[in-house]
């Protein structure tokens, strides 16, 4: 079920996508909400602005990584898979008992996985929406986040991806250990 309907909010999150410029509404919402608020943020200052915005992301994810998973058994699947991987290491040169763990972990992986990504249901088109006035935010902007990365700059993603997915992972990671979350 958990699958199904992540399926359907990424389906709806793909139509917001190829939407936003083509339904005006879309867009001119997300801008009414945002523009006021986060972009005066953004507007204050770039660098500590979106930090800023990061961090807030970030706890929003964590707390709800936290309160809407089932944390004890999160927790007991993974002491299992490393029980696992503990006991493959033993048995490296038995190539039948390494099959038989690698049975046992892929038996655990969808139990984790469901229970990992329920609150990814809740954000998903959250995040798209957010992602979206970003990306048109920093369109014609000459920001450079701490003096590093040109917000409109272009390896693969454009610079404020670079800056997000960066500081998301360094604010995630500590928000992850300070609040214990599986």
């Amino acid at each position: 079920m958990v699958m199904k309907t992540f399926l359907i909010l990424t389906v709806i999150s793909m139509i917001i996508v190829i939407f936003w410029n083509q339904v005006p509404i879309i867009s001119q919402t997300v801008h009414g909400v945002l523009d006021p608020t986060f972009g005066n943020i953004l507007n204050w200052n770039t660098s500590i602005g979106m930090l800023i915005l990061v961090i807030i992301l970030s706890i929003i994810t964590t707390l709800m990584q936290k309160y809407l998973t089932d944390q004890e058994t999160i927790r007991e699947l993974k002491k299992d898979q490393k029980a696992i991987q503990a006991e493959m290491k033993k048995y490296k040169d038995n190539p039948d008992k390494i099959l038989e763990f690698n049975k046992k972990q892929m038996e655990l992986m969808p139990k984790l996985m469901e229970l990992t990504m329920r609150p990814s249901m809740y954000t998903i088109i959250f995040f798209v929406l957010f992602f979206r006035w970003f990306g048109d935010y920093f369109t014609n902007s000459d920001a450079v986040f701490f003096g590093l990365i040109k917000a409109n700059s272009s390896f693969l993603f454009p610079g404020w991806v670079w800056f997000y997915l960066i500081t998301s992972i360094i604010a995630s990671s500590i928000l992850r250990k300070t609040l214990k979350v599986a």
